[in-house]
Formats: structure tokens, sequence, C-alpha cells
């Protein structure tokens, strides 16, 4: 029996199961953002994202930014 949500991720549709309520077993905690990155990612979206998801939008954040 699963203890945690089966979500979408917003962005890409993918099925992942949400940890919100243990974060650091979520997938989203292998994502380590910047305080800048996070503001960023909430700017663009308002749910759950997927591991994939997060570090594409990093990715696009520190090229934009001259960070790459």
């Amino acid at each position: 029996m699963i203890k945690h949500e089966i979500i979408h991720c917003e962005r890409c549709r993918a099925t992942f199961e949400c940890k919100a309520n243990a974060f650091t077993k979520c997938q989203c905690s292998t994502v380590q953002l910047t305080l800048n990155e996070v503001q960023y990612v909430s700017e663009l979206h308002d749910g759950c994202l997927c591991a994939k998801c997060l570090l594409e939008i990093q990715q696009q954040y520190r090229v934009e930014n001259g960070l790459v």
C-alpha cells in the first residue's frame, strides 16, 4: 500500500510519488536549488515537479543568468 500521494508533474505530466510530508525521502530532494532558483521555479509553476523537470529548469535559469 502506498503511503504517499501519486501525482503528475505539472510540467511534463510524468507520474511520481509525492512525499511532501517526508521531504528528505521525496524524489525532488535530490535536486539542490539555490534560493534564487527556487524563486525562479515558483514564478513558473505552482505545483510539484519531478526531479527531471527541476534539473531542466535549474539549467535554464543558470543559462539565462550566465552562470554556466
